[in-house]
């Protein structure tokens, strides 16, 4: 049958495309292609023993489940040497803050132990008490490297689990739309592996292809990546069954799909659910490991001018520094961490069919043309005046933090503009896509032929900003023959040729690659995720042979669930995004108060004076202090906008919402005259 011939090629086609992964897809142990680099070599005559150490036995299960592309033995043999990079690294700057304070320890350690015993002790040799603390805090950052080396692997396992059970549901329903038509198992599978929607499960399907070319049977290339996969009790359970029904024939496969796809959309629905509710308590943690620091810098930072032993500086061999500045641009380092952390978080519990990703196109023109609608573009497009309004400002003699923070708003205020743009238009595309399927589904539902059913929905519909794209569908369609025009109602053609000329087959195939193709243009002009999940199981499930309105009926229900989806997360995040713009808010407003009210030699004075503690106007400059504490007020602007904007929109969302906040920051700051 035609169907099945075009089914195999696509499949033969995903086969072809990741080969390696059918390799990696056999046993664990089996070593991988771990490169032929001289490095790697080294590194492994150092280090590989460590890979028959019991303590690595659980990495290596883990390994198995992460399926990375390097050996086992490379890769432990890669975490053992950074692990020593990372106790040099750590040595080193240990070192260095441990001489300049080792001086003072000792001579309290002599002094407490002379005050406990009869006898005089000497104190402990400054450089030897140094050494020591860095040879302690190297070997603790040693055995750190090594632990996240197993972590990492865990973390691997963990995010394939979720890709995979993000994704099967969805993948789910579409191999249950397809088994109405007439394609053999293989092709629907074939099928799903190439359609990148399905994220993580395309990957799995994909790989059993893979193993099934290698070996010979579809049967031997779901049982091994069953064996295989990390989703032990979501995937692994449905390959099984899925090969189990394949042999028992297309019904009782196609009951089965249909149970399977409403039991998989209920435990999705749940997972949504507990996503939710954890995303409560993170708000929370950000706000207590970010906001609680930040004011507790501040206070440190004004508290501390009445202990001139923290602001004298000490000689190091980078330069002469102060206690008190080291601890301000720390904290400032950990401020900024725990905005990544917050962004990765929400990123993670964000559901990957509403993860938005743009590919820049090739060719600069393309880049320039679409650099207003894309933000991929736009972001290449707006280095180049980043570099200058950076190169600018530091001709101009600005600070260098003046110039980073500036730079980064030329840089994330465009591109975050291009992107809420985008947002708007996609949703606005969103809700004529669940229109323009009403639409079909009733024209259809009255028997008439898919494309004069969406020729019609083009004329009598208002469709917005879809209209164009449903119109150039319209007319893709009609470039199909009319036998096959009639052949989507299920009705007889009276002026059809005999089924068993041999031109017929070939005139279908003609129809239908026109019918798909045309479908999977309308998806990439459309170019949202919604479309993809839905208009794009048009596609395949027409060209399986599915009737047009059990294909209709399904795709309403897909509609009205993610756009309830949809809805819900937006809903749901909105207030994330006010805590962390109530939290950067804060943090700067007090900020700002301090540096006004209290940041000045005379109130200073007059403080101290009236909580009898000591201060040396000579150590305490008013003007470095308040934009130390400028620096603080920038890096909470950061990282709440950067939790802020993924919670809205993802990784550009945080690029609008930080940059807008650091630039109220900063003109704040300026028109209080404070910087």
């Amino acid at each position: 049958m035609s169907g099945d011939t075009r089914g195999a090629a696509r499949a033969d086609r995903a086969v072809r495309s990741d080969v390696g992964d059918a390799r990696s897809s056999g046993s664990a142990d089996r070593p991988r292609s771990s490169g032929s680099g001289g490095l790697d070599r080294t590194l492994h005559a150092l280090f590989a023993r460590h890979a028959d150490d019991r303590r690595h036995d659980v990495d290596r299960q883990r390994y198995r489940g992460a399926d990375p592309s390097t050996g086992f033995e490379t890769y432990l043999a890669r975490t053992y040497a950074l692990s020593w990079v990372a106790c040099l690294a750590a040595s080193l700057p240990a070192f260095l803050l441990a001489f300049a304070v080792a001086p003072g320890v000792s001579t309290v350690l002599a002094d407490g132990l002379d005050a406990r015993v009869s006898v005089a002790v000497p104190a402990p040799p400054p450089v030897a008490l140094a050494v020591g603390l860095s040879a302690v805090v190297g070997l603790l950052a040693k055995r750190a490297t090594v632990r996240a080396g197993g972590l990492y692997l865990r973390w691997l396992v963990s995010a394939r689990r979720t890709r995979i059970e993000r994704t099967l549901p969805g993948a789910v329903r579409y191999l249950d739309a397809l088994s109405s038509g007439s394609d053999d198992a293989r092709t629907l599978v074939a099928k799903v592996a190439e359609n990148d929607a399905y994220g993580g499960a395309a990957v799995s399907f994909r790989k059993a292809l893979n193993a099934a070319r290698l070996t010979g049977s579809l049967d031997a290339g779901l049982r091994r990546v069953a064996r295989d996969t990390p989703s032990r009790d979501l995937l692994a359970p449905f390959l099984l069954k899925f090969r189990q029904h394949v042999s028992a024939g297309d019904e009782a496969l196609a009951e089965f799909l249909r149970t399977e796809s409403r039991l998989l959309a209920h435990r999705q629905e749940h997972a949504r659910t507990r996503a939710r509710r954890y995303l409560k308590p993170i708000a929370e943690l950000f706000v207590l490991v970010l906001v609680l620091p930040a004011l507790l810098v501040v206070a440190v930072s004004v508290t501390s001018v009445f202990v001139p032993d923290l602001s004298r500086l000490v000689d190091t061999p980078v330069g002469a520094v102060s206690p008190r500045a080291v601890a301000v641009y720390a904290s400032v380092g950990f401020l900024l961490a725990v905005g990544l952390v917050g962004i990765a978080a929400t990123g993670a519990l964000r559901p990957v069919d509403t993860r938005r990703s743009y590919r820049r196109p090739r060719g600069l023109p393309s880049v320039l043309a679409s650099a207003p609608s894309n933000p991929a573009s736009a972001s290449l497009v707006a280095a180049v005046p980043t570099a200058a309004v950076a190169g600018y400002l530091a001709y101009a003699g600005y600070p260098l933090v003046n110039v980073s923070l500036l730079a980064y708003v030329a840089f994330a205020l465009p591109v975050g503009v291009v992107a809420a743009r985008r947002d708007r238009i996609d949703d606005a595309k969103d809700r004529r896509v669940a229109d323009f399927v009403y639409a079909v589904s009733a024209q259809a539902s009255v028997g008439r032929p898919f494309p004069d059913a969406v020729a019609t929905a083009a004329r009598e519909t208002d469709l917005g900003v879809l209209a164009d794209d449903v119109a150039d569908l319209a007319f893709n369609l009609s470039l199909t023959t009319a036998g096959e025009g009639t052949a989507d109602t299920g009705a007889p053609d009276p002026n059809a040729p005999d089924p068993n000329t041999p031109g017929r087959d070939a005139s279908a195939a003609v129809g239908s690659d026109v019918r798909v193709t045309a479908l999977d243009r309308f998806v990439d002009r459309v170019g949202t995720p919604l479309a993809a999940r839905t208009v794009g199981l048009v596609a395949g499930a027409l060209d399986a042979g599915s009737a047009v309105d059990e294909v209709f009926e399904t795709l309403q229900v897909e509609v009205d669930r993610l756009t309830h989806e949809k809805r819900a997360l937006r809903e749901a995040m909105r207030r994330y995004v006010v805590v962390g713009w109530v939290a950067a808010l804060s943090v700067g407003g007090a900020v700002a108060a301090i540096n006004a009210g209290v940041m000045e030699t005379d109130r200073l004075l007059a403080l101290a004076a009236a909580l009898d503690a000591p201060f040396d106007p000579e150590l305490v400059h008013p003007e470095l202090e308040r934009f130390r504490l400028y620096v603080v007020a920038q890096a909470t602007m950061l990282a709440s906008g950067w939790f802020a904007g993924a919670a809205a929109r993802g990784r550009y969302g945080a690029l609008l919402h930080s940059g807008v906040l650091v630039t109220a920051c900063y003109a704040g700051f300026v028109a209080i005259g404070q910087i």
